[in-house]
């Protein structure tokens, strides 16, 4: 599940910590790191629970109409096809999903505001009405809702961003992904399938655990050694005004550069000029990107950056 770029911004998640904590503890910042990374796992099966909670919410109302002392013959008769919604109930019954949730204590209970608020604006769309008042409806529309609900709705909620930002310093970063990654799964599911469905795993493969582990240790461990190759090919620049973030997006990426030879250089560069976009100033990626040129250019002199495999001829000229 977890992507590459996402390995590489929980890395540098945890390296900026490691420096700046004043605790230069690289076993204990290592178990950070994969806590920081089981989070985003965490707040993955976390958003899939809100689904869930919604609908129990959807069937309580309509409950509470029904035991009206004068109910309405819409309250008697209620329009049901949200909460028999299939693919909320293929969440609802996934084994997978609710064993994750019960070993991780997660649920929704301290924040009922939340499951209000994002019903309210579901019934007040465009798209629910249309959903709930179409002649005919099949699982392909069931499942186009539910994606709506998250991508147009719980993603954009700023309730959800405050409660993320209470529970865990790591969920504000995760939600697009997380997001895009539960949209993913939507797609995998059909309407056959049943509770033993299998949700997304937490590393696409060992290879990805693998590497996460090894980009951090070796950013550590050739601290010096690639801070001088940015110093010398920033002379006109005092390091010591240089952002801090840029010269740890610089080492991290140089630290991939030399010691993944399977990962094409151009990969590389443009992965940490995207990230830099985001966790660092607004000229950090121009910047970045005249620094590491330079230093590649280096470093290819001195035969330090070799890359192999399928797909890298001309890598080495």
């Amino acid at each position: 599940m977890i992507s590459r770029r996402q390995l590489r911004i929980k890395a540098l998640q945890s390296l900026y910590a490691y420096y700046t904590t004043g605790r230069e503890d690289m076993r204990r910042s290592e178990k950070e790191l994969h806590f920081n990374i089981e989070k985003a796992f965490e707040l993955y099966h976390y958003l899939l629970l809100l689904m869930i909670d919604v609908i129990l919410y959807a069937e309580s109302r309509i409950e509470i109409a029904r035991n009206k002392r004068i109910p309405t013959h819409e309250d008697l008769h209620p329009n049901t096809r949200f909460i028999n919604n299939r693919l909320a109930g293929q969440l609802r019954n996934n084994e997978q999903l609710l064993r994750f949730v019960e070993q991780h204590k997660l649920n929704w209970v301290n924040h009922p505001e939340l499951i209000k608020e994002v019903y309210t604006r579901l019934i007040e769309s465009d798209e629910y009405e249309a959903y709930m008042n179409a002649d005919e409806h099949g699982y392909a529309e069931d499942k186009r809702l539910v994606t709506f609900i998250y991508t147009h709705i719980i993603f954009s909620s700023e309730r959800l961003d405050s409660i993320m930002e209470e529970q865990s310093i790591y969920w504000n970063d995760d939600l697009e992904f997380i997001t895009s990654m539960i949209v993913k799964t939507f797609k995998k599911f059909k309407e056959e399938d049943g509770p033993d469905k299998l949700l997304m795993d937490l590393y696409k493969n060992s290879e990805d655990k693998e590497y996460v582990v090894n980009l951090y240790r070796q950013t550590i461990l050739h601290r010096e050694e690639y801070v001088e190759y940015i110093k010398q090919n920033t002379r006109n620049w005092d390091l010591d005004r240089i952002a801090f973030m840029d010269i740890l997006i610089m080492q991290i990426a140089l630290a991939e550069l030399v010691a993944f030879p399977s990962i094409p250089t151009k990969v590389t560069l443009n992965e940490y000029l995207e990230i830099s976009k985001f966790y660092s100033t607004s000229k950090s990626s121009v910047f970045i990107n005249g620094v590491l040129d330079k230093v590649l250019m280096q470093l290819k002199e001195e035969k330090k950056i070799i890359k192999r495999g399928r797909g890298l001829i001309g890598e080495n000229d």
